[in-house]
């Protein structure tokens, strides 16, 4: 109880953060020169990670937790989660260099970035061919280690409407998450969401920066008892 009250404290914290940057904002806009277009897309950048982790970690993340437990997955002790995390880390960084794949840490939270790039043609949800291999190592890892939860999300840059977006988002989370559960990794322990353009890490003003906007990031949350 204690617990659950502390993340939907931080969330209202940070979201009230969030609204108060924002607060000037009066309307969103494709215009590039709009100098708040470019305050707002670094105000999201800046609470992604507290943001999105909350809104896909709270009972999502409890009802994946329930639902891997149901399967038989057994949960992490707490003295042994860093150390589980360091092997697996240390697995994917192996198995996915020079594949284009980012592996990243925070505390005991792994993150794979995807870029659009390497994953998915321009616009569309179908995956390239020549990342099958990648992900295949990807899917192997997490078979290996299996007592975390995979969270994949979907994310777009600013081009072409909120729907349009949203939806690319979803679809290519999807495509990443339905590849991995056909190569062997348990359906329960994913949690699978489109977040559109909502969370730049880069500006949408810039080629560069709407490149690395359009991504598919995969976040491996160690199950806890």
């Amino acid at each position: 109880m204690k617990t659950q009250t502390l993340k939907l404290a931080l969330l209202g914290a940070t979201l009230a953060a969030f609204t108060a940057g924002c607060a000037s904002y009066t309307g969103q806009t494709n215009d590039p020169n709009d100098p708040n277009r470019t305050k707002r897309g670094a105000l999201i950048g800046a609470g992604i990670g507290a943001v999105a982790g909350l809104l896909s970690g709270g009972d999502a993340v409890e009802r994946r937790q329930r639902a891997m437990v149901g399967a038989g997955i057994g949960a992490l002790a707490g003295g042994g989660i860093g150390a589980y995390q360091d092997r697996q880390e240390a697995e994917l960084r192996r198995q996915t260099a020079g594949t284009g794949i980012d592996v990243s840490r925070d505390g005991d939270v792994i993150k794979l970035n995807l870029p659009d790039g390497v994953t998915f043609d321009f616009a569309k949800y179908d995956l390239k061919p020549q990342f099958y291999p990648a992900l295949n190592t990807v899917a192997a890892t997490l078979k290996e280690y299996n007592q975390t939860i995979v969270e994949v999300s979907g994310h777009t840059d600013s081009v072409g409407s909120d729907a349009a977006n949203q939806t690319l988002s979803e679809r290519r989370a999807n495509a990443v998450a339905g590849y991995l559960m056909g190569q062997g990794v348990q359906r329960e322990r994913f949690e699978i969401v489109g977040m559109g353009e909502r969370y730049p890490v880069a500006s949408n003003d810039t080629d560069s920066g709407r490149a690395l906007n359009r991504r598919v990031e995969i976040r491996l949350l160690p199950l806890q008892g």
